[in-house]
């Protein structure tokens, strides 16, 4: 493994307003982030990645490749659940099981945003469709950890019909956000996305950091009470990642060649959702309980991710 790329990660302006936001929690500061504020910059960096992952996929021929990568994103957002809930179900109970297999099997947003941050630094090119595959792993997952505590739990704690959780899965606002901006940036010509670039792209890495910075001060809010359900989900949290996306560092080789793409599959594979997947769970799955599977996701497994797991899976691709 490059250690200089670990060091670099390490010094970098978005982790370490990441860590700022950490230390802010911990100093018993008062910064904090607004709300408004916040949800906008979530609502700008999705609209920015998947405006220029239309972009790039308007200059790509449409291939097998494409196809196969969608088919692959979606074999992964329905694999990784079911493993997952066999692991846990025993220890932690049908429904929370059930809600961190969906957590782990869905695709964080902001992972991938900063594992594009991440390339740019190396000069790295990924696949514009790289997006549309992110957006297509958010619902499955859901959909796999909804089923399963349908069908383990003897008197279903699933509420609502399946039609109506696939329904909000498929039509979460980061989803709809994503792929809307994906179809825009397609059909926007180079001329036309040239005159919106300052916006885009230029003030993106920016944005980023005051992002991570408001995600340190939640984690930092969060990880007290997580600790208190021992230390065997703290390794899950580690562990599952780093197996995940090892393993499709190493299987995306027969997907595509791309150093970049494989890159993006090992980390989609890696992150774990903390905003679509708690908001479907309060309303399919509502004895889950939060308080377990989103600490987990924000706190432990983001940070590992975009510290250790980011070089990792980039050394991962170069040897496999």
């Amino acid at each position: 493994m490059n250690f200089q790329l670990l060091a670099d990660n390490l010094t970098n302006p978005a982790f370490l307003f990441f860590a700022l936001g950490l230390l802010s929690v911990q100093l018993k500061s008062d910064l904090n982030i607004p709300q408004n504020s916040s949800k906008f910059i979530s609502l700008y960096l999705l609209f920015s990645i998947g405006f220029k992952g239309g972009q790039e996929l308007a200059h790509s021929e449409f291939s097998q490749e494409i196809i196969w990568g969608i088919l692959f994103g979606l074999l992964i957002a329905a694999v990784i659940p079911v493993f997952s809930f066999y692991l846990l179900k025993r220890k932690l109970g049908i429904e929370n099981a059930g809600a961190i297999a969906a957590a782990y099997g869905s695709v964080s947003a902001v992972t991938f945003v900063t594992a594009v941050g991440y390339l740019e630094n190396l000069h790295i090119h990924f696949s514009g469709y790289m997006v549309a595959v992110m957006a297509f792993m958010e619902a499955p997952a859901i959909i796999v950890g909804v089923l399963l505590v349908r069908l383990f739990s003897p008197l279903s704690s699933a509420t609502g019909s399946l039609k109506g959780t696939i329904k909000h899965a498929v039509t979460n606002g980061s989803v709809i956000l994503i792929l809307g901006s994906l179809v825009i940036g397609t059909l926007t010509s180079d001329a036309e996305a040239e005159g919106i670039k300052p916006f885009t792209t230029d003030i993106f890495k920016g944005f980023l950091a005051i992002f991570l910075l408001d995600m340190g001060i939640n984690s930092g809010k969060k990880i007290k009470d997580f600790l208190a359900y021992g230390w065997s989900t703290t390794a899950f949290a580690i562990l599952m990642p780093l197996i995940n996306g090892l393993w499709v560092s190493w299987f995306s080789q027969y997907i595509t060649a791309e150093t970049g793409d494989r890159f993006m599959f090992a980390v989609l594979a890696a992150s774990a959702s903390y905003i679509a997947v708690p908001a479907a769970m309060k309303i399919a799955v509502p004895k889950a309980n939060p308080g377990i599977f989103l600490p987990m996701a924000l706190a432990i497994t983001f940070p590992f991710n975009i510290t250790i797991g980011l070089p990792l899976y980039y050394w991962a691709v170069s040897v496999f």
